[in-house]
């Protein structure tokens, strides 16, 4: 049962991708593939029966909701939808309050939030796992789904060149700390002014990566295995709209892009903005793995969840 005694639990938490070690990413993926097979498979994988997972929504999705709460349903457990509105955190509570209660009826918490200092504070307050389903400054969980899809791609990430070409976002800052963690080697081109935080690149660069910073798309993207982008305008981001689309002119994924990376694939985290970072006609290719990719959210949130709790 779970208790909020913090002496009678020590939890882990997934805030950030680098709260998992290089070893422990790979047992992860690991686990995800043989998930993905086991459900293509159709053999049962209720490794979380009884289990409940907690599900904290600030911000909307398609993706991170349904991909956990079906993959809890795949594990055997059950998941819980929490939107603001539904909770008392909607109505002023504290969310230390919120976290301490939470442990008390839940397994594991999966929040979805605005600022990254309320998932450190869910995370401070709480004695049962913690996961980051995104934040302003981080997506994680999109970087393991990321990970896995690149690695079924490429085989490995040895010598696997990934270029981000569009703004320097939640998404890049959590692939950017990924890569390093993977060896893969990374060049992302953004407009000046839309890069990755500096503390970001220190992170990496602590890690062992070394990614290339430039604000040449073109460059950035020749010769490389994986093209990577995003929106550019992200939720609360709206009134930015005029001045991003002017800044980011030059940075779309497009047919003309690709031709300087005849071999490349092509990833983008979605809901795409079609038209804008990326045209219909990339995305629609045989050259997008965008489907795979997003289908790679359950498989990856499952071994998550697996290796959080199961262990």
């Amino acid at each position: 049962m779970p208790t909020d005694v913090a002496a009678a639990s020590d939890p882990r938490h997934f805030l950030e991708i680098d709260d998992l070690s290089t070893a422990e990413l790979e047992t992860v993926l690991d686990r995800a593939a043989a998930y993905k097979r086991a459900q293509q498979g159709g053999e049962s994988h209720a490794d979380l029966a009884g289990q409940t997972l907690g599900m904290i929504f600030q911000k909307p999705s398609t993706r991170t909701r349904v991909s956990f709460e079906t993959g809890m349903t795949q594990l055997g457990g059950h998941a819980v939808f929490l939107g603001e509105d539904d909770i008392q955190l909607g109505r002023g509570e504290p969310l230390k309050d919120t976290s301490r209660t939470l442990s008390r009826y839940v397994d594991a918490v999966m929040a979805r939030v605005f600022k990254h200092e309320n998932i450190e504070v869910l995370a401070e307050y709480s004695s049962v796992p913690i996961v980051n389903g995104l934040t302003d400054d981080a997506h994680p969980c999109q970087t393991l789904a990321d990970l896995l899809t690149i690695r079924e791609q490429e085989g490995e990430f040895d010598g696997v060149s990934v270029a981000w070409i569009g703004d320097g976002n939640n998404v890049a800052q959590s692939f950017t700390v990924g890569a390093a963690l993977t060896d893969i080697d990374l060049t992302v081109a953004t407009p000046e002014g839309y890069g990755i935080d500096d503390d970001v690149l220190d992170r990496a660069r602590d890690l062992g990566g070394d990614p290339t910073v430039t604000h040449d798309p073109v460059d950035a993207a020749t010769d490389a295995d994986v093209i990577y982008t995003d929106v550019w305008i992200s939720m609360g981001q709206e009134d930015e709209r005029d001045v991003r689309m002017n800044d980011f002119e030059g940075f779309q994924v497009r047919s003309g892009l690709l031709e300087h990376a005849p071999d490349a694939s092509v990833m983008h985290c979605l809901p795409a903005h079609r038209g804008e970072e990326i045209t219909d006609a990339v995305i629609e290719s045989d050259r997008s793995v965008v489907f795979d990719q997003a289908e790679n959210r359950l498989h990856a949130q499952k071994a998550l969840l697996s290796w959080l709790l199961a262990e």
